[in-house]
C-alpha cells in the first residue's frame, strides 16, 4: 500500500491542509521556471551581444534548465515515495521513471556546466579606466550590480562608478566596481557549489529509495545517510541566507522553496519506511 493510501485512510482537515501546502510549494517552484527564464533572457542580452548559439544555451539559460529539471525530478520523487505503491514501481513504470530521471540528471549536470562557464566569465576581468563614467550613458556599456543583473549606466549610478577602481569583463562591455565584481564572483562560486551540493543530496536520496524498495534502509546505513544529508542541507540553508543578504530575492526565494520541498520528500521516505516496517512486522506475526 502506498503512503498516499495509508494517509487517505484517515483523511482529515489537517491532512488536506498539509497536502495543499505541499503541492502549493511544487506549483511555486514550477512558476520559478518562468521567472528564471525572464532573468536569464535579460542577462544573456548583455553577455551574448552577438546572439546565442546552440552551444551557448547551457550558459545563457543555466538557471532555467536547472530549475525545470529539478521540478520534474522532485515530482518523480513524490511519485515514488508517496503516490505509487511499491508493487507498481516495476516493469514499464519503473523503466519510464528511470528514463525521465536520467534525462533530468543530464540536464542538471549540463546546467552545472553552465554555472561553471558563467563563473569563468565573471572571473575573467581586466582593469578598466575612464575619465568620467557618465560619458558611457546611452552607450552599449552596462554595469553589473550582482550575478545576472546588468543595469544601464545612468546618471543615478555613473557617479558611483567614478568613486573607485573599475573592472571590465573581458570581451564584453560590462563594467563594475571592484567590490561589486568581487561580490558577483562570490555568488557565482556559490551557484556552482550549490548545484554540486544538490547533486550529492539526490545521489543519496536515490540510494535511499533503492534500499527502501529492497527493504534494506536500516541501521547504520540509514544513520549515515541522515548525517551526510544533514550536513549537505545545512550548507544549502546557509547558502539561502547568503543569497537573501547579498543576492537577489528570486535566488533566496527559490533556495528556500527547494529546502521546503525536499523536507517533504524526506518526510515521505520516513513515512514510507515506517509503513514498510509495520507491514513486515505484521507479516511476521
Amino acid at each position: 500500500m502506498s503512503t498516499l493510501e495509508i494517509q487517505t485512510a484517515g483523511l482529515g482537515k489537517s491532512y488536506i491542509a498539509f497536502q495543499a501546502f505541499k503541492y502549493s510549494v511544487y506549483i511555486l517552484l514550477s512558476y520559478n521556471i518562468f521567472l528564471f527564464f525572464q532573468e536569464d533572457f535579460a542577462a544573456s542580452a548583455q553577455t551574448f551581444t552577438n546572439g546565442i548559439t546552440f552551444y551557448d544555451i547551457g550558459e545563457a539559460f543555466s538557471a532555467t534548465i536547472d530549475t525545470a529539471a529539478w521540478v520534474v525530478l522532485i515530482l518523480l520523487f513524490e511519485l515514488e515515495t508517496f503516490v505509487l505503491d511499491d508493487e507498481k514501481i516495476v516493469g514499464t513504470t519503473k523503466t519510464l521513471l528511470h528514463s525521465i530521471r536520467s534525462v533530468c540528471y543530464a540536464l542538471i549536470v549540463y546546467s552545472l556546466y553552465g554555472y561553471i562557464v558563467k563563473l569563468n566569465l565573471v572571473l575573467n576581468t581586466l582593469p578598466y579606466s575612464i575619465d568620467d563614467a557618465c560619458s558611457l550613458i546611452d552607450t552599449a556599456y552596462t554595469y553589473i550590480y550582482t550575478l545576472d543583473e546588468y543595469m544601464p549606466i545612468e546618471a543615478s549610478n555613473c557617479a558611483a562608478l567614478n568613486n573607485g577602481d573599475l573592472l571590465r569583463i573581458a570581451d564584453t562591455q560590462i563594467i563594475s566596481t571592484v567590490d561589486r565584481m568581487q561580490e558577483t564572483q562570490r555568488l557565482a562560486w556559490l551557484s556552482v557549489f550549490n548545484s554540486i551540493d544538490w547533486l550529492l543530496i539526490v545521489a543519496i536520496l536515490e540510494v535511499d529509495v533503492y534500499l527502501q524498495l529492497k527493504g534494506r534502509l536500516e541501521g547504520r546505513v540509514r544513520t549515515v545517510s541522515k548525517v551526510i544529508k544533514t550536513f549537505l542541507y545545512s550548507f544549502l540553508f546557509i547558502a539561502a541566507i547568503y543569497w537573501g543578504i547579498k543576492g537577489d530575492f528570486l535566488d533566496f526565494w527559490d533556495a528556500f522553496l527547494w529546502l521546503v520541498a525536499f523536507i517533504f520528500i524526506e518526510m515521505n521516505i520516513f513515512e514510507w519506511h515506517a509503513e514498510s516496517k509495520q507491514e513486515a512486522e505484521a507479516a511476521q506475526s
